[in-house]
């Protein structure tokens, strides 16, 4: 399994990210399987990313809407792709979706055997054991998240956009002294890639627990990796 994590993917600052992902999925092949987070009638955000991986050799031709879901061929088109992106959107819709169309499970299983997954904010968030620290971006309190529990294929929460408030950071320190799950938080530009050995980490991430934020280090995300 690879996973990708970023907390925004099409700016410049990612360069150096995109170019070691597309390295990965073109030693497989270059088809990549695209997961909304919501309606998306005109595929204005589906179209931006095909744009946006056509420039890597990537080819993104498969669009897959959870809420019009078609059955069996459509499931096993998606799990034939190289890859699969799970995009940005409203973190709670994407996961009750995923939820409601029975995808939650398969994409987990999907991954687990050596899949590709790739996360933008909202898709990374659900990589991890549970959304609940998505709750800051609603003013809302992660500690009163119920049911949040989401793929579970990293062993840490993921927060992304952290230069977009300075208020998240004091946020996730409070939060922290309340779950044993590290949190890795994230500003655009930067992320993940994991799994497979690898553990490669793009700018400056913070590790945040126990009411304590340090830059992200690779021996300690491996430690995390390998109890997992």
């Amino acid at each position: 399994m690879i996973t990708a994590l970023y907390s925004d993917q099409v700016i410049a600052e990612n360069a150096p990210m995109d170019r070691r992902l597309a390295a990965l999925v073109l030693a497989r092949g270059n088809r990549i399987g695209y997961i909304a987070s919501g309606p998306d009638p005109q595929r204005a955000f589906f179209n931006e990313k095909r744009r946006y991986y056509l420039d890597y050799g990537l080819s993104l031709d498969l669009f897959i809407d959870l809420d019009t879901l078609s059955g069996d061929e459509e499931i096993n088109r998606l799990f034939s792709c190289n890859a699969i992106h799970l995009s940005g959107g409203h973190t709670g819709d994407f996961l009750r979706r995923l939820r409601q169309s029975g995808m939650l499970d398969k994409l987990r299983s999907w991954a687990l055997d050596d899949g590709i997954l790739i996360g933008t904010s909202a898709g990374a968030i659900l990589m991890t054991p549970t959304i609940a620290a998505d709750a800051l971006f609603s003013g809302s309190f992660p500690d009163a998240v119920r049911d949040g529990a989401a793929l579970g294929l990293v062993p840490f929460e993921f927060f992304p956009h952290l230069n977009d408030d300075p208020g998240y950071l004091s946020a996730l320190l409070r939060y922290s002294e309340t779950t044993v799950t590290p949190i890795l938080a994230c500003r655009d530009g930067e992320g993940l890639i994991l799994g497979n050995g690898l553990v490669e980490i793009f700018g400056a991430p913070l590790m945040i627990s126990g009411g304590f934020a340090e830059a992200a280090d690779r021996g300690r995300i491996a430690d995390l990796l390998s109890r997992a």
